[in-house]
């Protein structure tokens, strides 16, 4: 039994922990860029509690807020260059997971330059960025949790992630009272997304001993905890106890991945998602079942693992289960609901290959070219 397993991220856990981001930046730093999204953090006060906790702590900061969606390259240029005209020496992601992706690019762009598709692609090696702090506010991506940034090029359509230990955080501050102002829908799909990425590690050909371990407790804590703030959210916000679970299993997810990739589901997604912008775990919950389908009969033990945590009694009930969970969230949906067409399939099954293939060769069957297009036409 030989593996290596290498996470040095510093993660804070708790209720309230996000007050202490003023302390943990003057570590690092004497001004802070601001990373997040153009409301969600305002609405919420978040984003001016945070400039008063890193003012307290002598931080002057700025704000970049231009964070959409699945985020494009080209707007990490753009918060890389408001960081050196400012003199920036830290930054702060704040946010959903693509506020945090953004914020580490930004802190590799800064330092780096250049095209950074070079380095996403391999092109290029970095083990240089400045210093990260990241506050997520949803409980999906587990970006605090990784070295992970996953960006889509514009003129290309690719999304794909800028992977590597320099981006990891130096602070993860995960304070579960964060997440309680989620929007319905949108906790259901950053949390089918926080399951996807346990699963996948789970189901991994290069997951470890302590990958699966903390792989299958994320699926558990996913499975307690998920459904019921899904249908209480609005009746019971003071279900701490189940935030803090689906929080940390997001946050598992995050560090599962990086130890272990990911697999088809995601691998399959970002075609679609850096095409048609669609919402990331929507896209999931149309794919996965179909996945799961196509892959049950190669890798029965994990699956049947993964099902008997959601309620199941063996391999073969994984796919009512997880259908049973996307018809509790509200999530039944297919790709040509969310704008795929027909002829966008050749185009998704080739960016596959070109911008997945190690999540693909990941999953516990490979599939082929043509795999790949009949996957798609049946989730259409």
């Amino acid at each position: 039994m030989n593996f290596n397993f290498n996470l040095p991220v510093n993660l804070m856990f708790g209720r309230g922990v996000s007050k202490e981001v003023g302390v943990q930046a003057a570590k690092y730093g004497k001004k802070a860029l601001i990373v997040t999204g153009g409301s969600s953090t305002k609405k919420s006060g978040l984003l001016d509690r945070t400039i008063r906790y890193l003012n307290e702590s002598g931080i002057p900061s700025v704000i970049f807020d231009k964070v959409t969606q699945n985020p494009l390259t080209t707007t990490v240029y753009e918060g890389a260059e408001i960081a050196r005209l400012h003199s920036c020496d830290v930054i702060i992601g704040l946010g959903g997971g693509s506020s945090l992706d953004v914020a580490k690019a930004i802190a590799f762009q800064v330092i780096n330059g250049g095209d950074i598709s070079e380095y996403i692609f391999g092109l290029k090696q970095s083990d240089k960025a400045l210093p990260i702090l990241l506050i997520p506010t949803t409980c999906g991506t587990g970006s605090e949790g990784n070295g992970f940034a996953v960006l889509t090029n514009p003129e290309t359509g690719d999304k794909k992630s800028l992977r590597c230990n320099t981006i990891i955080a130096k602070c993860s501050l995960i304070d579960p009272d964060l997440m309680m102002t989620l929007p319905k829908g949108i906790l259901a799909s950053v949390g089918f997304d926080a399951l996807c990425h346990n699963m996948e590690a789970y189901l991994s050909k290069i997951s470890t001993p302590l990958s699966k371990a903390l792989a299958l407790e994320g699926i558990r804590l996913v499975s307690e905890s998920l459904i019921p703030l899904y249908q209480d959210s609005h009746k019971d916000k003071g279900n701490y106890n189940l935030w803090e679970k689906i929080t940390l299993a997001s946050t598992i997810g995050g560090m599962v991945i990086h130890a272990a990739g990911v697999t088809a589901p995601h691998g399959m997604e970002h075609p679609i998602s850096g095409l048609r912008d669609i919402i990331h775990g929507n896209g999931l919950a149309a794919l996965t079942p179909v996945i799961i389908e196509e892959s049950m009969d190669f890798a029965p033990y994990e699956y049947r693992e993964i099902s008997r945590i959601l309620g199941g009694m063996d391999e073969y009930d994984l796919i009512n289960n997880i259908n049973r969970m996307i018809h509790n969230l509200e999530l039944e949906t297919s790709l040509s609901q969310m704008g795929v067409k027909e002829e966008d399939i050749t185009w998704m099954a080739h960016n596959c290959i070109k911008v997945s293939t190690p999540s693909m060769k990941n999953h516990p069957k490979e599939f082929s070219l043509e795999d790949i297009k009949r996957i798609y036409r049946k989730a259409l």
